[in-house]
């Protein structure tokens, strides 16, 4: 097939900010997640499927399977759909107080 490009499961974007291996970011709808560290507007190399461990909202909780967003302001996930995006569901269970969430990501944008 001679249109085919790649997997899409890793693709290369122009940082929104400064990010950090391992930190999500938001370019338009598409979620990822920084395979290395990239200055605000530099291109990274960002995963945009499998499961990862990400920063989250202390106090959310959830059960396997819940929606999860991306919270572009405060650069975090959450269970809160309302201003934010859907970037996945919750692998493991999110109790307060758990400063991380297990997210599988979803790769829509």
């Amino acid at each position: 097939m001679r249109n085919y490009i790649q997997p899409g499961e890793t693709v290369t974007l122009n940082a929104p900010y400064a990010v950090t291996s391992g930190q999500g970011l938001l370019v338009g709808t598409l979620f990822g997640v920084a395979k290395g560290d990239a200055a605000n507007g530099a291109q990274v190399e960002a995963k945009t499927t499998g499961v990862v461990d990400l920063t989250a909202l202390g106090t959310d909780t959830g059960t396997v399977g819940s929606r999860v967003y991306w919270d572009n302001t405060n650069r975090r996930c959450t269970v809160t759909a309302t201003g934010n995006t859907l970037i996945g569901c919750l692998m493991a269970a999110k109790t307060g107080g758990q400063a991380t969430m297990r997210v599988r990501l979803n790769g829509v944008a």
